[in-house]
């Protein structure tokens, strides 16, 4: 054992290699801090920044194209065109077009001339009268033709789609605007018949009142921007064509819509199984009307209920709780279509 005669034990010390004495101030700045954080729009990576730089882009243009870099069909204003739902099938190249599936259905909008860009057409398929009609007029147009495997079609027509054999793609839906649907009626000289959707989520509903609505003499439906489906895949193929022919246009607020279509002269009918006014012999059926369906679950939203000149209940058995939204508005479209035809 040593004693205290100063030796250290070998390796109880650590050696600097650079030995200085204080730091002379070369930790100073990191003590200091980076100073406050800045604002996220002054955050070139951050989406703030990024909004920020397109609308200085946007001003510096002098206001030409659209602020934000959005391209067409992701705006949701009341006349702009519109994407599809979160149900839509889209393209897999990134851009917003649709793809419209099913023989009647791209027909329709084939024979509609929407300006779809390719026609898929499955290898082997079936010649009826149908393909045929696609195909011809896809070549008069000069649409390009795809011959495309099962599988890719079972792509593009997403899960639970039924293409038979046929896909058309398609741009994002054009929405018309309510009170330019309503001119656009009225100097038709026809009597207004449109159907507004509270809050309509499922695309087979909206099909469903698309198809209903040209059957019955309607002139457009309604959507309103937030909260409600889009016209996509899914209602094209539901609607069997009629949403080519049928116009939907988008209310900014359904609610103020209504209201100004009232100013205008238009009747404001609303559905609901404890309406205290019944459907059948309707006497305001000659009157412009604007039929308002609620939502698959919770029926009117109470704004939109008491903008209602009257609320209609459609009669039925005891045994059936409520009729399907789609149903609803059929029946009543129905009503209407015949009242006036003998009036």
């Amino acid at each position: 054992m040593k004693g205290s005669s100063g030796k250290s034990r070998a390796g109880a010390v650590r050696k600097a290699k650079n030995k200085q004495v204080g730091s002379g101030g070369q930790g100073r700045q990191a003590l200091e801090g980076k100073g406050p954080t800045p604002k996220a729009e002054d955050r070139a990576w951050h989406p703030a920044g990024k909004r920020k730089a397109a609308q200085e882009r946007y001003a510096a243009s002098g206001g030409k194209g659209k602020p934000g870099g959005k391209v067409a069909g992701q705006s949701r204003g009341s006349s702009a065109p519109r994407g599809a739902s979160g149900a839509a099938r889209r393209s897999k190249s990134g851009d917003e077009s649709e793809i419209v599936t099913g023989r009647n259905s791209v027909l329709e909008a084939l024979r509609t001339r929407i300006p779809a860009t390719t026609l898929y057409l499955a290898a082997r398929i079936e010649m009826d009268d149908r393909v045929k009609e696609a195909v011809k007029i896809a070549t008069n147009r000069g649409i390009p033709i795809l011959e495309v495997m099962k599988p890719e079609l079972d792509r593009l027509a997403g899960e639970g789609g039924v293409h038979q054999g046929l896909a058309l793609k398609v741009p994002p839906y054009e929405y018309a605007h309510p009170i330019e649907l309503l001119d656009e009626i009225i100097a038709s000289d026809e009597t207004p018949l449109l159907v507004a959707l509270d809050g309509i989520t499922d695309p087979r509903n909206l099909g469903a009142i698309l198809r209903s609505t040209g059957a019955f003499g309607g002139q457009g439906v309604i959507v309103p921007q937030r909260r409600s489906v889009g016209v996509n895949s899914a209602a094209w193929k539901t609607s069997a064509g009629a949403a080519a022919r049928v116009p939907v246009a988008m209310a900014a607020n359904l609610t103020q819509t209504l209201k100004t279509l009232k100013e205008r002269g238009v009747f404001v009918l609303g559905l609901d199984g404890d309406g205290d006014v019944s459907l059948p012999g309707l006497s305001w059926a000659d009157r412009p009307i604007v039929i308002v369906v609620g939502s698959e679950g919770k029926g009117l939203s109470r704004l939109v209920a008491e903008t209602c000149d009257a609320i209609v209940s459609i009669p039925i058995s005891a045994t059936t709780e409520s009729l399907n939204a789609g149903i609803a508005a059929s029946v009543t479209l129905y009503e209407i279509s015949k009242l006036r035809a003998e009036g």
